[in-house]
């Protein structure tokens, strides 16, 4: 059975959903790093980073990265249609993936934690990092739309194909750090394509687990 090490409001609900659209077992253990009620020695076992998520494989192969976790499970569970067939729209797929892990999920490291990159800083000087770099986490956003939006299924209506892995991840992301309400105004219509893809029944579960009763995280 698969160990998936995950957190409510993290980036583990992506990797929930992958799991279960792909028709797995898996095995939830709530550990978070900030948390010390959780299970986060457990976490440190397998991924001295306590990142989360990490997902343990049956063979005990530790994954950690949420678009590699993602790439695997797409390429290993291809009746999954967690990643597209064909060679080109699973490599742009493959590279909104990695876009997300290395454009977006860093910069809300620094958001969230701009202590950790400025030596004895004073909390101004926090906050003016915390808003570049959310200023600058909203561009990446901005062009994500621009150049992987037509990757994801179409907000209007009718007949919607089920989240594959670039669409989950970037639905999962696009909750912090304040992209939402900056989608809103620069980019309405990629937004409606995002909310459309969270209201479909098997991700509205899993997301309600996640964020109950929250539509978004500021």
């Amino acid at each position: 059975m698969h160990v998936l090490f995950g957190y409510p409001g993290s980036g583990s609900a992506a990797v929930e959903c992958a799991l279960t659209r792909a028709g797995l077992d898996f095995e939830q253990r709530q550990a978070a790093s900030w948390d010390p009620q959780s299970d986060r020695e457990a976490l440190a076992r397998v991924n001295p980073l306590q990142q989360i998520p990490t997902l343990v494989l049956p063979d005990g192969t530790v994954l950690s990265e949420s678009a590699a976790i993602l790439i695997h499970l797409g390429l290993t569970h291809p009746a999954a249609g967690l990643l597209p067939a064909e060679p080109s729209p699973r490599a742009q797929a493959m590279r909104g993936l990695v876009y997300i892990a290395a454009n977006c999920y860093a910069a809300i490291s620094i958001s969230d934690y701009p202590e950790r990159w400025l030596r004895d800083a004073d909390p101004g000087s926090c906050e003016r990092l915390r808003a570049g770099t959310r200023d600058r986490l909203h561009a990446h956003w901005c062009l994500f739309a621009d150049t992987f939006g037509a990757l994801l299924p179409p907000a209007d209506a009718g007949p919607q194909p089920p989240p594959d892995a670039l669409a989950l991840l970037a639905t999962v992301v696009s909750r912090w750090s304040g992209t939402r309400p900056c989608l809103a105004k620069e980019r309405p219509a990629f937004l409606a394509q995002l909310q459309r893809i969270e209201r479909q029944a098997s991700v509205a579960a899993i997301f309600e687990r996640h964020w109950p009763a929250t539509p978004e995280t500021p």
